[in-house]
Order: structure tokens, then C-alpha cells, then sequence
């Protein structure tokens, strides 16, 4: 069976989610460092006090970001999740008993000395990578060393469980989370995260995460440039086993809104089994309940074919998406979308090129008279700038859920509670066009009045720029929480 037979993952932006596996090692720079420079954003000016553009901004926000007339209370999050250990790679193949050797990459870990060789490799380097670990019983001796390892750290993994983490910092709803949820991640999930006795597993799903840093040594060796190398064994989220469960706990839970994810953790799977399981997941989204919005959010990938699937196949039974500029671009070179001719972006994404593309993804293939379909709404973010682009007659309080998504990526970035003017700055460009494909309007930026609006054939769009951390704590999760927050402040419509 070719369930591992592993894509080579050219997006890079999958490591900062946690949870992806089997990721190609082609991706010099660290995941964090990578997100950030990978926009050529240059150094950050520094912040010039009150009056600064960023303070401005941050004040303009807080006007604008008000709670919905009609606001969800009960949300239900699926189905990936997992428990990511971050640990010093050296240190725990050290403790394992491993000597450094030669370096060689292993497309798939079988056992402890794969395991040595491959990080061995990567750490020579100073690359990324991922590799899925096949031994079931060689993994959780593994994984119970470097969970246990003095200094591991344990954070909540997946998009499911961190969309759901995200929304139960809101002690007014109530929260489902579906996913293979084990004792560790049981334990790390908020106290307001409900998760049905279905859904629980005796062991975790761990996903170890090995860092080195810049100039670190082990043996001959040493690492040109800090990163991390992960692996796992982790089948569970690979064939998004919890999706039944998923469905089937909402008839008791009555949610008004659900959100799924995982789909880009199907991609180390057969064709064959795609192909299955892909229809097994629209059938189930096509089981919720009428009128209950379904929000969809993707994550990295590289597989063409399994992309264009889900545009065609899952886009028109959701309402909604969420997406960063790398799935952006994939998804329209994948279904032959406007300007998929571009290879990749280059430094800040255009707003224009953006815009085009969020525009054919609603006319091509959401709601309209003549088409079937559910979509009607798409909160795209890249690191400088996020857009909300809905159709009209469906969504309201959309400058609100702009704003407050573009808020969040700054204070979790920096883990502060508010935004802090002086560790932020304002990279959005200054001036843009809303369209390249069509004459589209000039646009300058004012911090006073963050929020720019433009309508075009029945979609209207919500541009607000992001005041970017410039020391970032953690970036894991980042797109989540920010999807998360922009659902938080909409409020859907009922569709009759």
C-alpha cells in the first residue's frame, strides 16, 4: 500500500501549522525565519511614538472592532489534532544512546538510526524537513523519552485544536472539538474545550519537533543556520479518522457554526484512498444542518491534483475559507486560476493579483443564481496585510472581523495582550491597485482609517494592513488564530 508514499511539500508556511507531515528537505532557513523573509520585508522602522502610523493604526482598530449584532454560541472544530513536543534535537538523540555518524535522508524513518542519519542531514544543512516515522512501537518509546526530556516543551498541535483553542478564550461559547485527542493534549486544551468521549484516544498523537540552533555541534558537524527537523507517526490525522465521529457528535452538540480542517493531511495517502475519502467528506459536510455555516480552512500543500479536488468538490459545500498567500497561489495555479502563471510571490504579495484571485474563487466557484453552491465568503492573510472578501447579501460586520484578525496576528505574534506600538510595524504597502486583470482602483493606506473597502461584480472586499511583530515569540498557529478571531466578529445572515 502506498499510504506513505510522501509529496514533497514546496510550501513552506505548512511548518509554522504543526501537524503536516512528510515534507521535502529542498527549504533552506528555519520555518520562523523563513515566514518572515520569505516577504523580503526588510528591516522594521523603528516605531516613532504616538503619533506613529502603527500607534495611529493599533487606535483606528479598537474603534472599529465591535462584537456582531447576532454572535455565535456554540462552535464545533474538526478534525486534526495532535501534541507538538519541541525539544533540542541533539540532547535527545544523546539520550536515546546515538552516536553522530554520517548523514543520510531517509524519505521514510524506520528506525532510532534512520532517525540519527536523517536529522544528521538536515542539521549539516541547516534545512527543514519532515519525515513520517514508521514503526509504531520504535515512535512512542521515542516520543515518551522526548516528552518526558527535562526542557520539552508541550504545546496544543493541528489547525482543529488550535481554531479551538482560539475560540474558547471566549468564555461566552461553547465550544466542540472532535479530533484524536489523547491525555497530554487533553490536559494542554482549555477548560471551556468540550471534546466527545468518542474522540479520545488512550495514546497522543505526538509530533516531535527537534530544533538546532545556528553553530550548534554534534560530532563533525555543524548547523550553518537554526532550524528544526520534525517527525511523527501519525495515521490517524493522515486519514482524518475522526470526521464521522465529527459529524455524528453534532446532532447532540447543535452548533450555528462548524469549521473543519485537515484535508492537506491526506496528502502522504494512496490517490485511491484520496479519491474516497474525499467524497466521504462532502458527503458528511452535506450532512450538517442547513443554515449552519461551514468554514473551511486549508494549510500547505503540493499536490496539484488533490487540490483541484477539493476546489471542485469540497469549495461549493462550504461557506467559508480561510487561506495565507502560499495556498493562495497553489490553489490557482492547481484549478487554473487567474495569474497561475506566476511561479511564486515575490517579496509582498500584490494586493491586486490577491484580490483577482479571492474574486474567481467566488464567481468561479461560490454562490450564485446559477451554481449550487454554499461559498460566499474568503478571509485571506499573508504576513503584511489580510483581506475579507464575502459576497454580498451574506455576511455582515466584515470591517470589525477584518480588523480584529489583523489585531490578533500582532499580539500573538508577540505574545502581548494588546497590541504593543513599539515591538510592531506597519509593512503593508502604502499605495496599491485593487486589481490587475481588470482597471482596478488606486488605493492609498491611512493608518486613521485602516480598513479599506471596495466592491466589484457583487463581492465586496475588506483590506486592512497588519502590524507585524518585529521579535516574534511564536508563530505556530498563527493563521489559525487569525481565522479564528475573523469568525469570532462575523455574523452570517440566514440563508432561507
Amino acid at each position: 500500500m502506498a499510504l506513505w508514499r510522501g509529496a514533497a511539500y514546496a510550501g513552506f508556511l505548512a511548518l509554522a501549522v504543526g501537524c503536516v507531515f512528510l515534507l521535502e528537505p529542498q527549504l533552506p532557513g528555519s520555518a520562523l525565519r523563513s515566514l518572515w523573509s520569505s516577504l523580503q520585508l526588510g528591516p522594521a522602522p523603528a516605531p516613532l511614538g504616538p503619533g506613529s502610523p502603527e500607534s495611529r493604526l493599533a487606535a483606528a482598530w479598537e474603534a472599529l472592532i465591535v462584537r456582531p449584532a447576532r454572535r455565535w454560541r456554540r462552535v464545533a472544530v474538526g478534525v486534526n489534532a495532535c501534541v507538538d513536543v519541541v525539544l533540542s534535537g541533539v540532547k535527545l538523540l544523546q539520550a536515546l544512546g546515538l552516536n553522530p555518524g554520517s548523514g543520510e535522508d531517509h524519505s521514510v524513518l524506520h528506525s532510532r538510526n534512520d532517525l540519527e542519519e536523517a536529522f544528521l542531514h538536515f542539521m549539516g544543512k541547516g534545512a527543514a524537513a519532515e519525515r513520517f516515522f514508521s514503526d509504531k512501537e520504535a515512535f512512542q518509546d521515542i516520543a515518551q523519552v522526548a516528552s518526558e526530556f527535562p526542557g520539552a516543551q508541550h504545546y496544543v498541535g493541528g489547525n482543529a485544536a488550535l481554531i479551538g483553542q482560539k475560540f474558547a478564550a471566549n468564555s461566552d461559547l461553547k465550544v466542540l472539538l472532535c479530533g484524536p485527542v489523547g491525555p497530554k493534549l487533553h490536559e494542554l486544551l482549555d477548560d471551556n474545550v468540550f471534546v466527545p468521549p468518542e474522540s479520545l484516544q488512550e495514546v497522543d498523537e505526538f509530533h516531535l519537533i527537534l530544533e538546532y540552533q545556528a553553530g550548534e555541534e554534534w560530532g563533525q558537524l555543524k548547523a550553518p543556520h537554526a532550524n528544526r527537523f520534525i517527525f511523527s507517526h501519525d495515521l490517524s490525522n493522515g486519514a482524518m479518522n475522526m470526521l464521522e465521529v465529527f459529524v455524528s457528535s453534532l446532532e447532540e452538540f447543535q452548533p450555528d457554526l462548524v469549521v473543519i480542517s485537515g484535508l492537506h493531511m491526506m496528502e502522504g495517502q494512496s490517490k485511491e484512498f484520496q479519491k474516497k475519502r474525499l467524497l466521504e467528506v462532502v458527503t458528511s459536510i452535506s450532512d450538517i444542518p442547513t443554515g449552519v455555516p461551514v468554514h473551511l480552512e486549508l494549510a500547505s500543500m503540493t499536490n496539484r491534483e488533490l487540490m483541484s479536488s477539493i476546489v471542485h468538490q469540497v469549495f461549493p459545500a462550504v461557506a467559508s475559507l480561510g487561506l495565507n498567500e502560499q495556498e493562495l497561489l497553489f490553489l490557482s495555479q492547481s484549478a487554473s486560476g487567474p495569474h497561475s502563471s506566476l511561479s511564486s510571490w515575490n517579496g509582498v504579495p500584490d494586493v491586486g493579483v490577491v484580490s483577482d484571485i479571492l474574486f474567481w474563487i467566488l464567481k468561479e466557484h461560490g454562490r450564485s443564481e446559477s451554481r449550487a453552491s454554499d461559498l460566499t465568503r474568503i478571509h485571506f492573510h499573508t504576513l503584511a496585510y489580510h483581506i475579507l472578501a464575502t459576497v454580498d447579501g451574506h455576511w455582515a460586520n466584515q470591517l470589525a472581523a477584518v480588523a480584529a484578525g489583523a489585531r490578533v496576528a500582532g499580539t500573538q505574534a508577540c505574545a502581548t495582550e494588546t497590541i504593543d506600538t513599539r515591538r510592531v510595524s506597519l509593512r503593508a504597502p502604502r499605495e496599491f491597485t485593487t486589481s490587475r486583470s481588470e482597471a482596478g482602483s488606486r488605493v492609498v493606506l491611512n493608518p486613521s482609517e485602516p480598513v479599506v473597502e471596495w466592491h466589484r461584480d457583487g463581492v465586496s472586499f475588506h483590506f486592512t494592513p497588519v502590524l507585524v511583530c518585529q521579535d516574534p515569540v511564536r508563530t505556530v498557529g498563527l493563521g489559525d488564530a487569525i481565522s479564528a478571531e475573523g469568525l469570532f466578529y462575523s455574523e452570517a445572515h440566514p440563508q432561507h
